[in-house]
């Protein structure tokens, strides 16, 4: 008989491992597709800070099966009080999916003013509308 056990430890190492990087990286974010009601996977998503009138780009990463980026921040890094932009690149998506969309882009700006110490943006998405907001 297979012990398991070892495995299983295994897996649960991992998770919590996982869980605790995402737990100290202050922002996240989530894409829903409203069609189907399914996680969008595979979104690329792209996080700027503003300085002035400039935007830089900070880290970008790609949602996983789950339609999620735990860690959206640069690891180690402090986010500071300012002016973000989150976006989510629908329309390469959407393309994969042999589907039309109205946004190529969705641009999620907001402001981290240090009141909460994780900022969580989930986006709602069809084809031509979507929603979002501040989550936890």
């Amino acid at each position: 008989m297979l012990n398991m056990k070892p495995l299983l430890a295994g897996l649960a190492l991992a998770s919590l491992t996982h869980f605790a990087s995402a737990a100290d990286n202050p922002l996240s974010v989530h894409v829903l597709n409203l069609q189907d009601g399914l996680p969008s996977s595979e979104v690329v998503v792209t996080l700027e800070k503003q300085t002035g009138e400039r935007w830089t780009l900070i880290n970008s990463g790609t949602t996983d099966a789950n339609g999620r980026i735990a860690a959206l921040f640069p690891q180690n890094a402090k986010l500071e009080n300012a002016t973000y932009r989150v976006t989510f690149k629908t329309g390469k998506w959407f393309a994969d999916h042999k589907q039309k969309t109205f946004f190529p882009e969705i641009p999620v700006i907001f402001t981290a003013d240090g009141s909460v110490p994780h900022y969580h943006v989930p986006l709602l998405l069809s084809q031509y509308g979507y929603s979002t907001y501040r989550g936890n």
